[in-house]
């Protein structure tokens, strides 16, 4: 089912920068990886990596089964906001912090075997220990976000897998996709079964990861739900997948108004945002963010360049055309900025941090963070 915004309805009410989570949207894909578990018999799990908004926290955890963290902050995050399980994977884990994510966590997953000997003994009988893997395989589209590519510090590749190490492991975990169908899931699977099939009947659970883009119109959710009964069938262990982006995939925007527009060479109209601090995948992905109601340079009348409010040149959100000219004080909405934005803003050159606002299903506009002086202060 297409998601209907109904932010134009409140565009008055939002002072910007301000990202807008709509409820109804974000419960659409919420429904829909519940569906996803309940077929599938996996545990669906929130990355917080990808959607960490606190004020949403408990319709999150109405539908799955709990979060996965990058370590002690986002797992003190966990406990603090979300209900059900809390697993903790780390490229490293540090002393000050170990006894802290050990106690908070269910699952505990380690990235090497380094790591394993040196923190089992204070997790055994505390949480479930595993071991993250290199299957190997990965078509992410992205070198930036592929963490099966050459060199890659994240996993343990099959030669460097020590089996006589394993005492006490009660499950592996990979992830290798970015955005991505059923299909690519697949082919991991095959990579995976085939360096690592051996030890996979020895563990309690296995985790998918993430980068399975289950709400993108068009994912073969079904595709998806056998692979993992089937799985589940044949080695008969748990299985886990921790989606991030797609939990908050399409169900909201970045609102931002026009504060100068001038002309060199072309028309520039300067925002109340940033690519580089507000939306910083549009230049390390890279891609163009939508912009509702806009078309390509060229396809409409008016075109310009619409850039950054701060000193970096490339600080440029791309080139855009709309049916009217644009003029100081008009608001436009940057669709889909809801995954991956909050979890990576930043404070460069001082600018301010879009409030965090929630459009409700009874269509009250409710802004639940308000950002000023005090973030840049706290955090110089």
């Amino acid at each position: 089912m297409k998601k209907i915004s109904k932010i134009e309805h409140v565009l008055d009410e939002i002072q910007t920068p301000c990202y807008v989570c709509e409820e109804a949207m974000l419960e659409e894909n919420l429904k829909l990886l519940h569906y996803v578990g309940e077929q599938s018999g996996a545990n669906v799990l929130l990355a917080l990596k990808g959607f960490a908004f606190k004020a949403l926290a408990p319709l999150v955890s109405k539908y799955l089964k709990g979060c996965t963290s990058s370590g002690l902050h986002e797992a003190l995050f966990a406990k603090e906001y979300f209900d059900g399980e809390i697993h903790t994977y780390s490229p490293a884990f540090k002393d000050e912090e170990i006894d802290a994510v050990i106690a908070l966590s269910h699952h505990l997953v380690f990235n090497s075997f380094a790591q394993l000997q040196k923190y089992k003994v204070k997790a055994l009988g505390k949480c479930s220990i595993g071991l993250r893997i290199n299957p190997e395989v990965s078509s992410s589209p992205v070198d930036i976000y592929n963490p099966c590519g050459l060199y890659s510090r994240l996993g343990i590749t099959k030669e460097n897998f020590q089996p006589q190490l394993l005492d006490g492991v009660e499950g592996l975990h990979f992830h290798a996709l970015c955005e991505q169908d059923a299909d690519a899931l697949e082919a991991v699977l095959k990579g995976f079964e085939a360096k690592f099939g051996a030890y996979i009947s020895q563990m309690k659970w296995i985790n998918f990861g993430g980068g399975h883009h289950i709400t993108r119109e068009g994912y073969d959710v079904e595709k998806l739900i056998k692979l993992i009964r089937d799985f589940r069938a044949k080695y008969r262990v748990k299985v886990y997948i921790e989606p991030g982006e797609a939990v908050g995939w399409q169900s909201g925007s970045l609102v931002a108004s026009v504060l100068d527009v001038l002309h060199n060479g072309m028309d520039i109209a300067l925002l109340d945002t940033s690519a580089e601090a507000h939306m910083p995948d549009t230049l390390a992905m890279p891609y163009k963010a939508q912009i509702r109601g806009a078309g390509e340079a060229g396809e409409k009348t008016y075109t310009y360049r619409l850039g950054g409010n701060t000193c970096l040149a490339g600080d440029i959100m791309g080139d855009y055309s709309f049916d009217a000219p644009l003029h100081v004080g008009d608001k436009l909405i940057f669709e889909d900025q809801i995954h991956y934005t909050i979890v990576k803003n930043t404070t460069f050159n001082g600018i301010k941090l879009p409030n965090l606002a929630v459009l409700r299903k009874n269509g009250k506009f409710e802004v639940v963070s308000n950002f000023g002086y005090e973030e840049y202060r706290r955090r110089n």
